[in-house]
């Protein structure tokens, strides 16, 4: 095994030139201390702060072997929940990955408790070459995780990007690494909205991310210029506000357990209707849609991610939009 001086990332489905724009990278022109493999991004030298990608690779490795059985060794050696990225000799990737311990990567029940167990990522360069990283920025195989979805009851997709989100609340701020595993589907107490919990949803029509505190239990003010689906607008749980929710101060709406916005507006926009929350002392759980108009805004989404207990992930549900999470201290 080598140890590779840089840093690798596993790059987003139609969204990898975002990633080689943050890495300043030409990928028809690589330096020669850069390389590609499918979906993976190599590059030594200091690493930059990223958002593009599904999982950041910090500790990326290369072994060379001569047999399926033996490549699978090499992995097990080092630890037991290893997620394969599609790459180079795809046949034989699969024979290796046949000889590791199975990895769940079926579409989960909602809702997900993400266990804490190391999740490592690996690839085949050429048929005798590994590349591997045991320690990965996401918990999720490969960087990505989907639902069992339900084709009947929510009124849009957008239920899916609060269900992925609420797992990651999970995974950040559920417990710390050190505690024991709880069991799935169980939370600690009062992480997420429930039962007792006030959430302001700003964007809300139709009413996908409001159908899923409520089916968790929580109290909901919806705001949008448009109604929420006539189900969503008949529960006594939940208070319609036709409105835009950018002009209302928090001091109208009185405090918040979450405040959460799927708005489609600039990055700005976002961040003062934010701030004005965070001053003003009435919420300190967010989670909220960073929508570009155009080019990435990079700025921006730097300066949501550097606000105290922020987090800036690509949602696997997510298109050309990050998701901004933060749990105030």
């Amino acid at each position: 095994m080598i140890e590779l001086p840089g840093t690798a990332w596993l790059a987003i489905p139609d969204f990898q030139y975002e990633l080689f724009s943050e890495l300043t990278l030409d990928p028809a022109r690589l330096p020669p201390k850069a390389s590609v493999w499918g979906d993976i991004v190599y590059r030594e030298g200091s690493a930059p702060q990223t958002f593009w990608h599904r999982a950041v690779l910090n500790k990326p490795m290369l072994a060379e072997f001569s047999s399926v059985a033996e490549a699978a060794n090499i992995l097990r050696s080092i630890q037991r929940n290893w997620a394969y990225v599609p790459g180079a000799n795809f046949r034989r990737a699969e024979l290796i990955k046949a000889k590791l311990p199975y990895v769940n990567e079926k579409p989960r029940d909602f809702p997900y408790s993400v266990p804490r167990s190391p999740m490592g990522a690996w690839t085949l360069i050429d048929a005798n070459t590994l590349f591997a990283s045991a320690e990965t920025s996401s918990p999720f195989p490969a960087g990505q995780i989907r639902f069992v979805e339900d084709h009947e009851n929510p009124p849009s997709r957008a239920y899916l990007k609060m269900y992925e989100a609420l797992a990651w609340v999970d995974w950040l701020w559920g417990r710390s690494p050190s505690d024991a595993e709880l069991p799935t589907g169980r939370y600690a107490e009062n992480l997420l909205p429930g039962v007792g919990s006030r959430v302001l949803d700003a964007g809300a029509c139709p009413g996908g991310w409001t159908w899923v505190f409520d089916r968790l239990g929580a109290t909901v003010t919806a705001i949008d210029r448009a109604e929420l689906a006539p189900a969503l607008m008949a529960k006594p749980n939940i208070t319609f506000m036709k409105h835009d929710a950018f002009t209302l101060k928090p001091e109208d709406l009185g405090p918040q357990d979450w405040v959460c916005s799927d708005v489609i507006c600039y990055p700005e926009r976002l961040y003062e209707w934010v701030m004005k929350w965070i001053e003003s002392g009435l919420c300190r759980n967010f989670i909220c849609t960073i929508k570009m108009q155009g080019e990435a805004n990079r700025e921006m989404t730097k300066r949501f991610a550097d606000l105290p207990g922020g987090h800036v992930v690509h949602l696997t549900a997510n298109k050309h939009e990050l998701t901004w999470l933060c749990r105030l201290p």
